[in-house]
């Protein structure tokens, strides 16, 4: 998909981000798990079969804290399968991806490795290379809708330090997640339509928000359609056009949006036939079966016994879940004893409201018209480029029912990572605002009216490798970083969100702490 193209040098620097970015964090994550004891939390741990040898224990004390919380249960499934019912809130394609390359790349380690710690080497690998191709990924994506290099460079340098980056380290599906939603983007920009509904069905096959992207279709499609109604006259024979063009469009748009709902589908039909067949038993080891009666967990019945979900008239297994074993549903995380949980969640909140708002105010019309409206090139001139240019609006749109979605239905704290995987807004808004009120960041030999020097005010925006080898002349993310104390409010307030998340979240998650 053109992803690592040698032509753009502002690409390479991503990459080359990207990986820095990622091996600093699994250097971190292994010092901070090894100097703080873990908390001992009520979550989801199983019994480790059969009991770790040496060279399982010594990956463990350095890898270990990237398999904590969630990432229990995709390591599990990758290793029994789906044998507990609650395993079931958890997409199959990633942990599928982690027994591949277990079984297959790790397969020579074996002899030194039990089959979990190749499952956990497996995730780390995985997730590295998925967050460093989502960071490219995102350019390409920023590029084609903004046409703004410079903000869609500064946007996947956001994304490397993104305030999610544990879940994009640990044993979450969210790395491959970002990467599968932001190329499917990218190549629906590029006029791919087919290319992007295969990433889009398996964006689906690892997180369920995935069946939200399929309004992006819904909308190019209507989009589409509606701007030729605008063309032309209304003759008998160009109304019969039309019905033929409506046909088309609706059958389209059936197509693509089932493509993208089938991975869904089948994963509640296989729930279905693994927990609601009689007569299948299933071969559980004795400690696996004890965690099961000391926890609650429910596996397959050998007598027939049917969960409740089994009889309703759409046996959906996913929403079963979530609303008996978590709780998920319409305010009700609203409680007094949730007040952190909201406040973890305030930062991304406010940002994502305001991306919307800022939108808005920039673009009235087009907003109030749902940009079905044929633009009038002689009266609005040339359009802009940008975080404020029309074609973001589909994407400020997902952004805002996703935030809506997880703000009142879902556990809060879990938005940042929800949007920072799933919506390019966050960082093209953030890069946005760093480029509205740091504006000697981008031009190089600005006046003197910053406290920095001249010579450390070199463009972000600048060609690579342009600025010198000095401490602020290096690398754009670090020069970014060491310029934190010359910035503006709102630029101290951004990158403090985004650094002090990316290393809270190190410290905590990786030590069983409650995280976001």
């Amino acid at each position: 998909m053109e992803l690592a193209s040698t032509q753009d040098p502002y690409l390479r620097v991503v990459v080359h981000t990207a990986v820095c970015c990622r091996a600093l964090t699994l250097l971190l994550q292994a010092v901070f798990d090894l100097l703080i004891p873990d908390h001992t939390a009520d979550a989801f741990s199983p019994p480790r079969l059969p009991e770790p040898g040496e060279y399982d224990l010594l990956l463990e004390r350095l890898l270990g804290g990237l398999a904590h919380w969630d990432a229990e249960h995709f390591l599990f499934i990758a290793e029994w399968g789906y044998l507990y019912e609650h395993n079931c809130a958890f997409f199959p394609l990633y942990p599928l991806s982690l027994r591949a390359v277990a079984d297959s790349a790790l397969w020579p380690l074996r002899q030194l490795l039990c089959l979990w710690s190749r499952l956990l080497l497996s995730a780390v690998l995985l997730n590295s290379v998925f967050s460093v191709l989502a960071a490219a990924a995102l350019y390409k994506l920023g590029c084609a809708v903004l046409r703004c290099r410079r903000t869609a460079f500064l946007a996947a340098l956001l994304f490397c330090i993104s305030p999610a980056n544990v879940f994009m380290a640990a044993a979450y599906s969210e790395s491959m997640f970002a990467f599968l939603a932001f190329s499917a983007m990218w190549q629906l920009e590029k006029g791919q339509s087919w290319l992007s509904m295969l990433l889009f069905s398996l964006a689906t096959g690892v997180r369920a928000n995935g069946l939200v992207n399929a309004g992006f279709f819904l909308y190019s499609r209507s989009k589409s359609f509606a701007l030729q109604l605008q063309v032309g006259s209304g003759s008998v024979r160009r109304l019969a056009l039309l019905w033929r063009q409506l046909l088309s469009v609706a059958f389209s748009i059936l197509t693509t949006c089932a493509g993208i709902c089938l991975p869904f589908a089948l994963f509640q039909y296989y729930a279905y036939m693994r927990f609601c067949s009689p007569g299948l038993e299933l071969a559980v080891p004795e400690p696996l079966r004890q965690l099961a009666l000391d926890k609650g967990y429910r596996l397959v019945s050998p007598h027939g016994v049917k969960p409740p979900w089994c009889s309703q008239r759409f046996p959906v297994v996913y929403s079963y879940i979530q609303d008996v074993y978590w709780n998920v549903g319409f305010l009700r995380y609203f409680e007094l004893r949730q007040v952190p949980n909201f406040l973890l969640a305030l930062p991304v909140s406010l940002l994502s409201s305001w991306a919307a708002w800022t939108f808005i105010i920039a673009n009235p019309r087009h907003c109030l018209t749902l940009g079905l409206e044929r633009r009038k090139k002689k009266r609005e001139g040339k359009p802009r480029a940008g975080f404020c240019c029309p074609a973001v609006f589909v994407y400020v749109v997902h952004a805002t029912a996703l935030l809506v979605l997880g703000f009142f239905c879902m556990h809060v704290q879990v938005l940042t990572r929800f949007l920072g995987s799933s919506s390019p807004v966050l960082y093209w808004f953030s890069a946005h605002l760093l480029q509205g009120h740091e504006a000697w960041l981008w031009e190089e030999g600005a006046g003197g009216q910053s406290a920095v020097p001249v010579r450390e005010r070199c463009a972000l925006g600048a060609a690579p490798g342009s600025c010198g080898k000095g401490p602020a002349g290096g690398h754009p993310l670090l020069r970014l970083l060491l310029s934190y104390r010359s910035m503006t409010a709102v630029g101290r307030c951004l990158l403090g969100f985004f650094a002090s998340y990316w290393l809270l979240g190190l410290v905590l998650h990786c030590n069983r702490l409650p995280w976001t």
